[in-house]
């Protein structure tokens, strides 16, 4: 199967700048991802995936755990798919002000400590290689990987909602969309 989904984690019980910086689910979160296994375990046999990828962060993990105790398998750690890296310089405190000055321009314009279109390029070829799985991982993320699918340069083009599930197919190595999850109705940040 060549078909891979890439789920957002749910709602999270902080946010970016709060005391904890790696926060579990809160309640609602949890409820998401166990809708999200539900979802997943709905699909027709020949395209549901049958292997779990997750950002090491907590949220994503919790939100992958329930599909993967349905399927009965480990869920793969895998940091590539994991957030975006915050700049050495940059205080959690001003992480979510960073985010939103990068959300207004383009991969190649974001000011850090490394190179953040290959970054993105990196997530979308992560997940090109995990054919027939749920990758679950983050909003910046899932933007890069659609980002590099649709060859658009924009940081933010899409606003995938907690628990989103975004549909791409494998072709010749590279990602493309089947179909985008639902998006969020409020700001990220």
């Amino acid at each position: 199967m060549t078909t891979v989904y890439m789920i957002r984690h749910g709602k999270p019980a902080s946010t970016w700048g709060d005391a904890d910086e790696d926060p579990g689910l809160d309640e609602t979160g949890r409820e998401q991802a166990r809708a999200a296994a539900e979802a997943l375990l709905a699909l027709p046999e020949a395209v549901r995936p049958s292997r779990v990828v997750s950002s090491p962060l907590k949220r994503c993990r919790e939100t992958a755990q329930p599909f993967a105790d349905a399927l009965g398998v480990e869920v793969i750690i895998d940091p590539r798919v994991g957030e975006i890296p915050t700049p050495k310089a940059i205080s959690a405190e001003n992480r979510a002000a960073w985010l939103r000055e990068a959300f207004g321009g383009h991969w190649h314009e974001i000011v850090g400590d490394l190179d953040y279109d290959a970054w993105r390029r990196g997530v979308a070829a992560a997940v090109a290689g995990y054919p027939g799985t749920a990758v679950f991982s983050h909003y910046v993320a899932i933007n890069g990987a659609v980002s590099t699918a649709l060859d658009d340069t924009r940081v933010m083009g899409f606003r995938p909602d907690h628990t989103s599930m975004t549909t791409f197919e494998i072709v010749d190595g590279a990602l493309k969309i089947v179909q985008r999850g639902p998006e969020a109705a409020t700001q990220v940040l």
